[in-house]
């Protein structure tokens, strides 16, 4: 146990999900986390930070991880005394250049729909976001946020 918790009630606790690649999946997603997360008795403000992270992290899975085309998105949420890391992982087509994609304004869309700002919205809004992706094997987008500070 770490020593900051020695003495408080420390709780470890996991919840694990797969989804469809599909963009009505993705409000299915910040709600699931939404709920896992209320037993830390978030601010609004926290909830609304990590709802918009997660949503951001499952577009992008379907959007540019499959392309639109089916797969399943992966989520594991754990808390571990105050600490919230949400993990989203996609088989997908990867990231070439995964500090290139985190630059502000940086899309591959090609339909102008798309802003570019879904990993800086991440960053924005949770305390540390880290990307690992390989092409052709997928991304795993890892973001953690201390509740209740």
């Amino acid at each position: 146990m770490p020593s900051n918790m020695r003495g408080k009630e420390y709780m470890m606790e996991r919840f694990r999900m797969e989804i469809e690649s599909l963009s009505k999946n993705e409000e299915f997603a910040r709600v699931v986390t939404a709920v896992f997360m209320s037993r830390l008795n978030p601010t609004l403000e926290e909830l609304d930070d990590v709802k918009t992270a997660v949503s951001e992290a499952v577009t992008n899975a379907e959007i540019h991880g499959y392309q639109g085309k089916e797969g399943i998105i992966y989520m594991e949420l754990q808390i571990e005394g105050q600490q919230l890391t949400v993990m989203v992982r996609d088989k997908g087509v990867g990231i070439r250049d995964v500090r290139k994609a985190m630059e502000p304004m940086y899309t591959t869309d090609k339909s102008g729909e798309r802003s570019g700002m879904g990993f800086s919205f991440m960053e924005a809004f949770m305390d540390q976001v880290q990307v690992e992706s390989e092409p052709g094997r997928g991304t795993l987008v890892t973001m953690k946020k201390k509740i209740g500070r």
